[in-house]
């Protein structure tokens, strides 16, 4: 066993001390509740780690690895993420006020257009849909590059090869009761808002139909 130090990012003193197995870094350490405010985790690696309701107001978690770590509801308050990559993070109920962020800060924005209208693209089966994101419907991203939306205009059903199929409607893949039929608005009346709760309420899609297709 070795012991990392935590340290304050102004004065060098030390914030927390942690236990870990020799060699081992912060990737799925329990630092579930823990004060952290103002600690230097510049570059860390702390993915899977369990930093929910931590107190990392101004903390540095520049370039930090924080793929899939649970910071839900975390106090990011003044944190720097800059070049931090969180994707797959859980960032449920989580003050992301005044937050330092860049264009390499990875996820934390969202990966759809606010406004306007858009094409998205939806795996049902071994189909890909090809949707009209209309101007008037509402959307969000979590930390990945999933997408959910209030409303949209079916455009065409396709093989996977991007050729256009006979089929003219076709289920949802979670809800079979759910329908697409080509040339029809299609709409989920209880939206889910909160744009971290990825797997909610809504229409799912992708931007790129690569992913749909990977998906």
């Amino acid at each position: 066993m070795k012991t990392i130090e935590i340290k304050n990012r102004f004065d060098n003193s030390v914030i927390k001390s942690i236990e870990v197995e020799d060699g081992a870094n912060l990737s799925g350490a329990n630092l579930s509740g823990a004060d952290l405010r103002g600690a230097n985790l510049s570059g860390a690696n702390l993915r899977g780690a369990n930093l929910s309701g931590a107190n990392l107001s101004g903390a540095d978690l520049s370039g930090a690895d924080l793929r899939g770590a649970d910071l839900s509801g975390a106090d990011l308050r003044c944190a720097d993420l800059r070049y931090a990559n969180l994707s797959g993070a859980n960032l449920r109920g989580a003050d992301l006020s005044e937050i330092h962020i860049s264009e390499s800060t990875g996820f934390i924005l969202p990966q759809c257009p606010s406004e306007g209208s858009f094409i998205g693209w939806k795996k049902c089966g071994d189909y890909i849909v090809k949707l009209q994101i209309v101007q008037d419907a509402e959307r969000s991203s979590a930390t990945t590059l999933k997408c959910r939306c209030s409303k949209a205009h079916v455009l065409e059903i396709q093989n996977i090869d991007g050729t256009k199929s006979d089929l003219q409607m076709i289920h949802s893949n979670w809800d079979t009761n759910f329908v697409y039929p080509i040339n029809t608005m299609v709409e989920v009346l209880n939206f889910d808002t909160n744009r971290w709760n990825e797997c909610s309420q809504g229409i799912h899609f992708f931007i790129a139909r690569e992913m749909a297709v990977q998906y």
